[in-house]
């Protein structure tokens, strides 16, 4: 069958994976990166050309956020700045976002510039809070602004199936390869009476995170 996703008009249209690259490692699950993005290209019909040698000839004194973008005629570049982790015992606060994901939009499953709700809701969140969770029509909990969702609900970590509506995050996708996490429904109650909640991304890793009101 073929993709319904084709690149949009736009010019400013992009592919992106956002990395974690440290003089002594490399690329932090760049092997998981560079599948996200080939499986994205595929499905949008883009043939990247030289992003594989732009990642490769990579370098720079201390750890950087580095931002690998690819256009749709497959041209890559690469921005980057200086990487500060977050400080020892940080813990996020998390509020509701009002809009609801349409669990059947294709383009949640790809990391592209398609994303000005995610935009424009971060740039909105009040001082108080620090991410923004979605639900789906089904109110299923999708993803963060910028991060996947975990909670522990007594038998260990799980997130949301792909299937609800989200991102397939390259942390989220280590961890369940690795068995730390297991796909499973979550409501907003779930939440609420989970013994621990994490958001993350593959840039910060788990965040420790309390649901406001909760």
């Amino acid at each position: 069958m073929e993709s319904p996703l084709r690149p949009p008009a736009d010019q400013g249209f992009r592919l992106i994976e956002t990395m974690l690259w440290t003089p002594e490692g490399g690329f932090q699950r760049g092997d998981v990166h560079r599948k996200r993005l080939a499986f994205a290209a595929r499905r949008l019909g883009i043939a990247p050309v030289g992003a594989e040698a732009a990642l490769a000839a990579f370098t720079a004194d201390g750890p950087q956020r580095v931002r690998l973008t690819v256009n749709a005629e497959g041209m890559p570049e690469i921005t980057h700045a200086p990487y500060s982790p977050l400080p020892e015992g940080t813990v996020w606060r998390l509020a509701v976002a009002e809009t609801r994901l349409d669990a059947d939009d294709p383009w949640l499953g790809v990391k592209t510039t398609q994303r000005q709700l995610y935009d424009r809701d971060r740039a909105a969140m009040p001082a108080d809070v620090d991410e923004l969770i979605y639900l789906n029509g089904a109110g299923h909990v999708c993803e963060g602004t910028i991060t996947n969702v975990f909670a522990d609900l007594g038998q260990g970590l799980v997130t949301p199936p792909i299937s609800d509506g989200l991102l397939p995050g390259v942390l989220r996708s280590s961890l369940i390869c690795a068995g730390k996490v297991r796909i499973q429904h979550l409501t907003l109650d779930d939440l609420l009476n989970a013994g621990e909640i994490y958001v993350g991304n593959s840039l910060r890793g788990l965040i420790t995170s309390v649901l406001q009101g909760a």
